[in-house]
């Protein structure tokens, strides 16, 4: 799987990492580029927030890697070409990487601009531009478990899924079968939706096949897990749609992407929105508010109007995330990348705050 890297020409920035270009998708091929993840974290879909956690990048950018290679050995598609190698700048496979990874080779297709007024979004236009080379404009929600304070609480009944409880209990409720779930990716607003207007957003590709991709995507991580001692209870996929295939897109399996726990505790940034709402309250309640303020007036950009920002973390709580992000990805793919603590000391440390 070597092979010799490219230099990029186009650089672009998410929250928590960037995105780089080596050469355009067209209508008709892929394309060639690379994530590059950064310590940057964000919560409550506020982006980028004061602080940075040590080797949270390579943590995931490893732990991403891990799966997608999985993944590839199950036979199911992703837009995955390997790790950069720090050392000689090669595409190699996670194993002959001789030291934690930060970024990760893709193969790129077509993310055409979604228009909008106000919080009206214009999918047709997206589509018509699209052609059958996209970017699915849909984030697919597995969950093998409804915590407490989970949304779907508040969005829907037990019998919805087919649960034999007339309310949800006060405990957390183990699920037999995954409940999968839609929500809109490029909205400035998440938001869930219906199967119908979930399968009008996705286009040209099959709403069916796309819930499928993310039962098996599940089943992976989920087992992947097991061996660690983790307990796998949701996440999310988003895929790109190309040639009639779906393929498994962004990154898989994180400690930001999906949730983890450990004999209870929580591994994963979940711990982290937990300490914000201890800590924090005022701004999370801003945040809250400026999201329904937002809503009120059909405005996209809610952010505008939030009248708080955080505050930095405190030097034990970086600690102790970077502690349990390095970790979590040294159990999970079964290798010490990282100088760390054992999973239980680091977890242990967390439920201790």
């Amino acid at each position: 799987m070597r092979e010799s890297d490219c230099r990029t020409r186009v650089v672009a920035m998410t929250s928590v990492k960037e995105f780089r270009i080596e050469r355009e998708p067209t209508a008709t091929t892929l394309g060639r580029g690379a994530f590059v993840f950064t310590d940057d974290y964000s919560v409550f879909d506020w982006g980028k927030m004061p602080d940075e956690i040590p080797d949270k990048g390579a943590s995931l950018c490893s732990m991403g890697a891990c799966n997608f290679e999985l993944l590839e050995e199950a036979g199911i598609p992703t837009h995955y070409r390997g790790v950069v190698d720090p050392e000689s700048g090669d595409v190699v496979l996670l194993a002959e990487a001789d030291e934690p990874p930060t970024e990760m080779a893709i193969d790129l297709t077509q993310v055409p601009d979604l228009p909008r007024e106000g919080r009206d979004y214009d999918y047709e236009a997206f589509h018509a531009e699209a052609g059958d080379n996209y970017l699915i404009p849909l984030e697919v929600v597995f969950r093998n478990s409804v915590p407490v304070g989970s949304s779907l609480r508040r969005r829907t009944t037990p019998a919805d899924h087919g649960l034999d409880f007339e309310e949800w209990p006060d405990g957390a409720v183990q699920l037999e079968e995954p409940i999968v779930e839609f929500s809109t990716k490029y909205e400035e607003s998440d938001r869930y939706l219906s199967r119908a207007e979930a399968d009008r957003i996705a286009g040209t590709a099959d709403i069916g096949q796309l819930e499928e991709v993310a039962r098996e995507v599940n089943r992976v991580v989920t087992e992947q897990a097991a061996e660690a001692e983790l307990v796998h209870e949701d996440g999310k996929i988003e895929c790109l749609y190309f040639d009639g295939e779906i393929r498994v897109g962004d990154v898989v399996g994180t400690f930001d992407e999906n949730r983890f726990t450990f004999h209870g505790q929580q591994v994963s940034k979940e711990f982290i929105r937990q300490y914000h709402k201890r800590t924090q309250p005022e701004w999370v309640e801003a945040v809250d508010a400026a999201k329904r303020e937002a809503k009120d007036r059909d405005i996209a950009d809610w952010k505008s109007l939030c009248e708080r920002s955080p505050d930095p973390l405190d030097a034990e709580i970086i600690r102790a995330a970077r502690d349990l992000y390095a970790a979590g990805t040294n159990a999970y793919v079964g290798r010490e990348l990282f100088d760390a603590p054992e999973l239980a000391d680091a977890v242990g440390e967390v439920r201790d705050l």
